[in-house]
């Protein structure tokens, strides 16, 4: 309790940390404003029937930070900025020269691929405005607006988006955290009030053993979630003695510390927006007549109903995603290199080319551990749906692992810029 208080103590007497927390609280407050202004011609009762019991509305608010429920002007979220994310690291797996740029070319090279990934934004997001605001139009949720209102709300919610990005950038530059997870964190966190009084006037006290196996479940999910996420493997590393002036230095130890699931919540917002990207296409392109359009939606649908089938495809997308993220941001050459650099190594491994490998092979059996982990704790929520019959409890329980990961993360941040304060 006493170093609590005194990390607690740090925080408030340190500008640089207390300006960075402010921040983010302001950027916070901004984009829960936004969210709060909806687009022109909504009817709230029909969005209202329209959202109720529809699970793949309900994964997609996650994406926009709670700004779809009442279709504000921030209703596309960061969902076109991850999905650009994801066309762009997939891409480095096929390009050389965009791998060459994010890893090598230092902070220039990354610069230049994060513009790369803001420039194909764009285009995503009026694909999307356009597509969804036609589904919501020919639904009856938006109505009395002509060729030019609808028009105005595209570039409204393309607008709204590109902010949304804009205001995740500089909460990662200028704040503490990713900035795009703060944001959907904020979102899902805004939406527990109301889940909290639906569940209050609906509550039926047959049910009661439902609720209290759910909230069991939950604790205990976060509980492993929590403790998986801290878990790290130790690697040792020795600093060799060396004599300059007639002094000697090196001859310390530390440890490089990997964790078990180094790629965090990342793989999971991955795979979901993949899986949530042919429902969005079915949707939209529900809208016009074609013939064979029918027939696509009627297997994707199929698929998207098969709960068995849609829970291996989600597993195995986190799992893939899991190595794949690991990959990009771990490179065992790099750090290799780095510490040969700085005269140290581990003991027992030559530098160089064993070091590598060393460490290659160690995160490999690392990140299988943490990817079997959480993609069990993904699909363990649509196991739960599938037993009760709850839609609601799949979104939950996606919900439960951004929130339980994005805190971690945070606490973890918060607690290395007090450390460096104290020493």
């Amino acid at each position: 309790m006493d170093k609590f208080i005194h990390k607690l103590k740090i925080i408030f007497k340190d500008a640089s940390i207390r300006n960075r927390i402010l921040f983010v609280l302001g950027a916070l407050i901004v984009f829960r404003a936004l969210a709060a202004i909806p687009i022109p011609g909504v009817d709230i009762f029909v969005l209202q029937e329209f959202f109720s019991n529809n699970q793949f509305l309900g994964l997609l608010n996650i994406f926009s930070g709670g700004g779809l429920a009442n279709l504000s002007i921030v209703m596309l979220g960061v969902g076109p900025y991850i999905t650009a994310s994801i066309i762009m690291q997939l891409m480095t797996v096929m390009s050389p020269a965009l791998k060459s740029m994010q890893t090598e070319d230092g902070e220039a090279g990354k610069q230049k691929f994060m513009q790369y990934s803001r420039m194909l934004t764009l285009p995503l997001a009026i694909l999307q405005a356009f597509g969804f605001l036609t589904l919501l139009q020919n639904q009856g949720v938006i109505a009395g607006l002509d060729t030019f209102g609808f028009i105005t709300n595209v570039i409204l919610v393309v607008a709204g988006s590109m902010l949304l990005m804009w205001i995740g950038e500089l909460v990662t530059e200028y704040g503490i955290g990713n900035g795009v997870s703060i944001l959907i964190f904020a979102g899902i966190v805004a939406t527990i009030p109301t889940t909290i009084s639906q569940l209050f006037f609906s509550y039926n006290p047959a049910q009661l053993p439902l609720y209290l196996g759910a909230t069991l479940v939950t604790f205990i999910i976060t509980y492993a979630v929590v403790v998986m996420t801290e878990a790290e493997r130790p690697v040792p590393i020795t600093y060799s003695k060396q004599v300059r002036g007639g002094k000697t230095y090196g001859g310390t130890q530390t440890y490089l510390p990997l964790r078990l699931n180094q790629a965090g919540v990342i793989p999971i917002i991955f795979a979901l927006s993949i899986l949530l990207f042919p429902q969005m296409a079915i949707n939209i392109l529900s809208t016009f007549n074609w013939p064979w359009v029918a027939t696509f939606s009627d297997y994707v649908l199929r698929f998207f109903n098969n709960l068995p089938l849609y829970a291996a495809v989600y597993f195995i997308l986190v799992f893939l995603f899991t190595f794949f993220y690991t990959a990009v941001t771990f490179d065992p050459e790099s750090v290799s290199k780095n510490l040969q650099r700085n005269g140290a190594f581990i003991p027992g491994i030559r530098p160089g080319g064993q070091t590598s490998e060393y460490l290659g092979n160690l995160v490999t059996r690392l990140t299988l551990v943490g990817a079997v982990f959480l993609s069990v704790v993904a699909v363990l929520p649509i196991g739960m749906q599938m037993v009760t019959g709850v839609a609601a409890l799949a979104i939950g329980g996606t919900a439960l692992l951004i929130v339980v990961n994005v805190v971690l993360d945070l606490i973890r941040r918060i607690d290395a810029q007090v450390s460096l304060r104290e020493y």
